[in-house]
């Protein structure tokens, strides 16, 4: 196996957003010329997370992020003084990384699935890591 590291530099305009990078991970495995692996996609970051849901309607992203909101308020008697704890829960949920398998060329996802970086504490400059391993 031969690994390689990339980094993908993601922009939020919001407070609590997803933000579909999918095509740009697609473009990674495209450069690198991997036909046969799998990804590790991890973010380094305790108020975002990483993960894998439908793309095809916006309104899916929406719902998610309305409920959380519900679940999880931005105002409450949190011990944490940041005044970003809602974040740091919401953020627990989704988890800090997703691993996807290639195959001929393309990630092996489902018809409708998508992978999404979601923003709990934006807008910010995020990093996410994209780890590829690939057979010689």
């Amino acid at each position: 196996m031969i690994s390689v590291m990339k980094e993908l530099h993601i922009s939020s305009h919001q407070r609590n957003q997803m933000i579909d990078i999918t095509d740009n991970v697609e473009k990674i495995i495209k450069k690198e010329k991997i036909i046969e692996g799998y990804i590790i996609v991890y973010v380094p970051h305790t108020t975002a997370g990483i993960t894998i849901n439908e793309g095809a309607d916006p309104s899916v992203q929406q719902d998610i992020i309305e409920t959380l909101q519900q679940l999880i308020p931005r105002s409450s008697n949190y011990n944490h003084a940041e005044g970003n704890s809602d974040a740091h829960i919401k953020a627990s949920l989704f988890g800090s990384s997703i691993t996807v398998l290639i195959n001929k060329g393309k990630l092996v996802l489902g018809t409708w699935q998508h992978i999404f970086f979601y923003e709990g504490d934006g807008p910010r400059n995020r990093m996410v890591y994209i780890h590829l391993s690939k057979n010689k």
